[in-house]
């Protein structure tokens, strides 16, 4: 009964055994190397000690269908990313699909795993291009490739939103070029912080653009500026929801994000893209230089031509001051010599009757001595009367003469333009001369009236004549 059992007992291993008894099945079936596709899930790189341990698999519709771990060693892991950052512009990273050489290895105590030796960067880069292409493809077929492109910017785009690193050398350089500007143009710029670089850098850029988005009524525009890092890391600016998010964004988008090579797709749908944040600056202050050129050369026009009309016209009024002073004297002078004749005139007609009178005195004297005292009396009566009557008539002749006079003065003033205007007259001018006939105006010219307080340019629409003055 005892031997029965002990000769149906199993042959039992321990888990030593079993594992080495794997090794060797392993060593022996997969002894070379082998070129395997997969996705590097995590790169799982120690800084101390230099090591990577990836995780790589592999899926199909969307569904993970096989997983395994792999080892890096330090001085494969420098050499590969070396090659990578020479290639691909890109470091060794989490998430990329990669072509590698490797070794299956199976350990006792540490399990299967894969022992890479080398990675294909060329393959990679042709993966990261496919995504670029189809990201391009996926934005013309949905119709908005150039729609970001075809927004009107302002003419002085002057408030810009800022999406960059607070610590970036591009901020600081785009900001130092603008706010420096010899012209003394005014920029506002409001940053919105956010990661340009790495895996999480389009999440972080779109929601620095859906706040922006809220307040877009603010901005004229909006700039993602990053500079220093070359084109590292900037596999991530083809992100499919990134740059549709570019694309169809209300504000015009502008890009120096620090690279000459390469364009990313961010950079293609933006409205406006720049090498770098000091380009883009310059690009800016082009608008407002291009703006304005013409404005400070019509400011100068305009204050030319004024200075010129304000001379012609201070010419003509000096001719017209000349005029009036020159009819005036005339005027004046004619009516002195006028007034001179009259007081001639007046002096010798008195003198004249000065004369008869004094005769008429002595011949009353001479009669009043032959004649008897009563008639001496009443001569005496007569000759004061005719005294006194002699008198008031000089007087009222001299009052007389004064009033003309005065009244002389007075129309004088009355004739003055400017009294003239006052009462609502005007006078008309055509090619610098007064305006008394209809005869040589033509209709659609330009003729000027002067008013008492400015003046009127006009065109002739209409000429009706009156009738012939002489």
């Amino acid at each position: 009964m005892t031997d029965n059992i002990s000769h149906n007992r199993p042959k039992v291993f321990t888990l030593l055994e079993l594992t080495q008894s794997i090794q060797r099945a392993f060593q022996q079936w997969y002894s070379g190397a082998y070129w395997i596709r997969a996705e590097m899930n995590k790169l799982n790189h120690y800084k101390y000690s230099g090591h990577c341990y990836p995780d790589l698999l592999e899926r199909q519709d969307g569904k993970v269908v096989a997983q395994i771990r792999a080892t890096l060693w330090e001085t494969d892991y420098r050499r590969i990313n070396a090659s990578f950052l020479q290639i691909l512009k890109e470091p060794l990273k989490d998430g990329i699909n990669i072509l590698f050489l490797a070794k299956v290895a199976f350990s006792p105590l540490h399990g299967l795993s894969l022992s890479i030796i080398d990675i294909d960067p060329a393959y990679t880069l042709g993966d990261l291009e496919r995504e670029k292409i189809e990201t391009i493809n996926r934005l013309k077929a949905e119709g908005i490739f150039d729609q970001n492109k075809s927004l009107e910017l302002a003419p002085l785009p002057q408030r810009i939103a800022v999406i960059s690193v607070e610590t970036s050398k591009g901020l600081a350089d785009f900001r130092k070029i603008l706010d420096g500007n010899p012209d003394k143009f005014r920029f506002f710029m409001m940053l919105f912080p956010a990661l340009l670089q790495g895996d999480k850098s389009p999440d972080s850029i779109m929601m620095q653009l859906a706040r922006i988005r809220r307040v877009t009524g603010y901005f004229d525009a909006v700039a993602i500026v990053r500079g220093g890092g070359g084109e590292v890391g900037l596999a991530s600016y083809n992100n499919y929801q990134l740059a549709r998010t570019i694309a169809t964004f209300p504000l015009p988008v502008f890009t120096g994000i620090g690279h000459s090579t390469n364009e990313t797709v961010v950079e293609m749908v933006a409205h406006t893209n720049a090498i770098t944040p000091t380009e883009l600056a310059d690009f800016l202050l082009g608008k407002f230089r291009n703006f304005a050129e013409p404005v400070n050369e019509a400011r100068q026009k305009l204050s030319r031509l004024s200075f010129q009309l304000i001379g012609y016209e201070r010419q003509q009024l000096l001719e017209e001051i000349r005029y009036f002073k020159s009819v005036s004297l005339n005027h004046i002078n004619h009516n002195k010599i006028v007034l001179s004749g009259l007081i001639q005139q007046f002096r010798h007609h008195s003198q004249n009757y000065l004369r008869e009178s004094d005769v008429n005195i002595k011949q009353m004297i001479y009669v009043l001595k032959t004649l008897p005292v009563v008639k001496i009396s009443q001569q005496k009566a007569e000759l004061s009367q005719f005294i006194s009557l002699a008198k008031k008539s000089a007087g009222n002749l001299l009052k007389e003469k004064n009033n003309e006079l005065s009244n002389l003065e007075k129309q004088m003033q009355l004739l003055h333009p400017q009294n003239v205007l006052k009462r609502g007259y005007s006078i008309t001018f055509y090619k610098g001369k007064s305006v008394i006939s209809t005869e040589n105006l033509k209709t659609s010219e330009e003729i000027e009236t002067i008013l008492f307080s400015g003046k009127i340019t006009s065109k002739i629409s209409k000429i009706v004549k009156t009738g012939n003055h002489e």
